[in-house]
């Protein structure tokens, strides 16, 4: 057993792992038989068996292994924590989970750092986190199952409703609406499940420290502070994680794709609350904090710290905020309170009527409403098995329905906001133009001479094989 030296370099224990694979049965087996010992786990049976915790156990420390080594889980060791009738645990793993752990990490098969570490690496009070040690390790390297045999189990709660700290899940009833938005977010996790969605040029479905395979599609919808008015975004894809250059590379179905961006979403909304319209970029503003700062760097800072005023509750708040953002270095670290007034009244100047929106906490009530659009925007091409991909304020569709998306997303924000929002995209769609100029076909060329690599080529063979489907680019469609 070795001491985990940074704690905070892990995830949350994931509690919905799950494989039926023999070799799986196998190992669980194991380490049951050698290293658990028979009064650790007496007493009233739990609603889930010690066996299968310990197998939610064993293949979650596996996943984390295979995604990187050094990443660790956290886990609670409060008999308090564990709650076998929590919709946020489908499995029903208990406060047993505990005398399941600590034999472990006395054997060595743990690596460990204990909750509310204190070390030079230490940001506040934490959770325990382990991770398979080197003796696991090397078992995990040995077996027969792969990554793939790892699924999910049946009615993971996906409609998530946190409290005032973001970390705290809140236990809720089912109403009518609820049951309806869980069904529409299934129904959208099952068209997503079903397309190949991958970037053909990567040898390794990884960019930075994002993992873009098809075990991290799965869409939550998340609210905030104990109330379904506040928030209720979608979040968990893996498209979300990566910028938009990257965005930009990913195929649907072997196809190219489009971002089409809601301009400037949140200050839109709040000026049509105001009455009005934007004229232009709101953050296209003339010089003004001198010639050291870059016209594009400057247009990069407005943005920012309006996004920021209107969601922070004072002007000390933001601007915190908007500094802790940036890495030590960088000029966006440096800036003046005096200089960030500056900003702010540029903005201001030519977009008075959002001033009275700042430093009121008006985001978490925005989001909701972008939430409310992005539903629309799904449920729309669900009821077509055709897949899109929202990230919060843009959506990727497939460089065949373009226009088709832009239509969509002006009804669905009619219907929400008042006033259809504008849209933006870099690259044209296919049935945006009936008469394709040259930067149209430029477009095209560049995307259908994407190489694919033989990783990407041998990934969308396995996906036909796990699916059962043929993927078929759209253009062969046409």
């Amino acid at each position: 057993m070795a001491e985990i030296e940074n704690p905070w370099h892990s995830r949350p224990i994931d509690v919905h792992r799950w494989s039926d694979h023999p070799e799986v049965a196998d190992l669980v087996d194991r380490i049951w038989d050698d290293y658990l010992p028979s009064d650790q786990t007496s007493g009233p049976k739990p609603k889930t068996a010690f066996r299968h915790q310990l197998r939610v156990l064993v293949l979650d420390l596996y996943v984390a292994w295979l995604e990187d080594p050094e990443l660790s889980i956290g886990v609670s060791m409060s008999s308090n924590y564990w709650d076998t009738s929590s919709r946020y645990n489908a499995i029903h793993i208990s406060k047993k989970i505990i005398l399941i752990i600590r034999p472990l990490i006395e054997a060595g098969l743990l690596d460990v750092a204990k909750g509310s570490y204190s070390g030079p690496l230490a940001r506040g009070n934490r959770t325990t986190r382990i991770r398979a040690s080197e003796v696991l390790q090397g078992w995990f390297a040995e077996v027969a199952f792969r990554r793939d045999d790892v699924g999910r189990v049946e009615g993971e709660e996906i409609i998530i409703l946190r409290g005032d700290n973001a970390e705290a899940l809140v236990e809720y009833e089912d109403t009518d609406e609820i049951i309806r938005m869980r069904a529409e977010l299934e129904r959208y996790n099952q068209v997503i499940a079903d397309a190949f969605i991958d970037i053909p040029i990567l040898d390794e479905p990884r960019v930075d420290d994002v993992t873009t395979d098809h075990h991290h599609k799965l869409t939550r919808r998340i609210f905030s502070r104990s109330n379904f008015n506040l928030n209720g975004r979608f979040h968990g894809g893996w498209w979300q994680q990566i910028n938009s250059d990257w965005r930009s590379k990913i195929f649907i179905n072997d196809t190219p794709v489009v971002e089409v961006d809601f301009r400037s979403l949140h200050v839109s909304l709040l000026s049509l609350r105001a009455g009005k319209e934007l004229d232009g970029d709101p953050y296209e503003l003339p010089d003004i904090l001198g010639a050291w700062l870059p016209p594009v760097l400057q247009r990069q800072f407005i943005k920012r710290l309006v996004l920021t005023a209107i969601n922070a509750g004072s002007r000390d708040a933001a601007f915190r905020a908007f500094r802790s953002e940036y890495p030590t270095g960088h000029a966006g670290k440096t800036l003046t309170n005096e200089q960030l007034d500056k900003l702010l009244k540029g903005f201001l100047e030519k977009t008075p009527h959002i001033e009275d929106f700042l430093f009121a906490d008006q985001g978490i009530q925005l989001m909701n409403l972008d939430g409310q659009i992005a539903e629309r925007v799904h449920r729309y091409f669900c009821d077509q098995a055709v897949p899109v991909l929202s990230v919060h304020d843009s959506f990727i569709i497939d460089y065949t329905r373009v226009g088709e998306l832009k239509r969509v997303m002006a009804e669905a924000s009619a219907e929400v906001a008042g006033a259809p929002l504008p849209t933006s995209n870099k690259f044209y769609g296919l049935d945006e133009q009936a008469d394709p100029n040259a930067d149209h076909v430029k477009d095209y060329v560049i995307w259908r001479q994407t190489a694919r690599s033989e990783a990407y080529l041998q990934r969308l063979a396995e996906h036909e094989r796990r699916t059962g489907r043929e993927v078929v680019p759209s253009e062969a469609q046409n």
